[in-house]
């Protein structure tokens, strides 16, 4: 398999955080200062009312790609539940972590960012056998972001997704942070100065932080 030359793993606090927003703003923003991009998805699942674009078709709209090359369609499940999961409601055998890392490829020369957006929380199911967390161990990415609000409940949200990662280093990105939000500056303030995480709130700071 050939490796991005910065392998970037990407979680949420939760799912619905905006993780596949923030990729693709990331993305788009790498790309337009003409770093060379890929983004890949192991697998992603949602309602199959939903109307709204996948997650692979918000990266593939950033990265250029095809959004059957960012997740594959036998890894897509419209089903809302976490994909090994909607897979076995749907009759379906649930990938293992083995069989979604065989299949996951990235484009040959190497890309200079490469961005592997998981499922939901630290560790919410990805496979049958694994989630972000061992998909990070496996993997071993130059970069894990983790997504999280700013808002009410962030600090608890933060300090449980990043000890799910321990011993790693974390790069917590909150999104939607406003600046003129008593909670959003305390919350951001605790964890920096109490806590001693990395926090960026700015896309443009994300960027610089992600890039080779």
């Amino acid at each position: 398999m050939t490796r991005p030359q910065r392998l970037v793993l990407v979680a949420g606090t939760a799912t619905d955080i905006g993780k596949s927003w923030v990729g693709g703003e990331v993305l788009a923003r790498l790309r337009a200062r003409g770093v060379t991009v890929a983004a890949r998805k192991p697998a992603q699942s949602a309602d199959a009312d939903d109307t709204g674009p996948s997650d692979a078709q918000v990266l593939a709209a950033a990265t250029g790609e095809d959004p059957d090359v960012v997740c594959l369609p036998r890894r897509t499940y419209p089903v809302a539940m976490a994909p090994p999961m909607a897979a076995a409601a749907l009759g379906l055998a649930a990938p293992t972590t083995a069989e979604l890392l065989a299949e996951l490829t990235w484009p040959d020369p190497a890309v200079q960012v490469g961005w592997m957006e998981t499922v939901g929380g630290p560790r919410s199911p990805i496979a049958v056998d694994g989630d972000a967390t061992s998909l990070a161990t496996t993997l071993d990415p130059d970069v894990i972001v983790l997504v999280a609000d700013a808002g009410l409940g962030t600090v608890n949200a933060v300090l449980v997704s990043v000890a799910a990662f321990a011993p790693a280093a974390v790069l917590v990105f909150l999104n939607r942070y406003d600046a003129g939000e008593d909670l959003h500056r305390r919350n951001l303030d605790w964890l920096r100065t109490r806590e001693g995480l990395e926090v960026v709130v700015d896309l443009e700071a994300l960027v610089d932080r992600v890039r080779p």
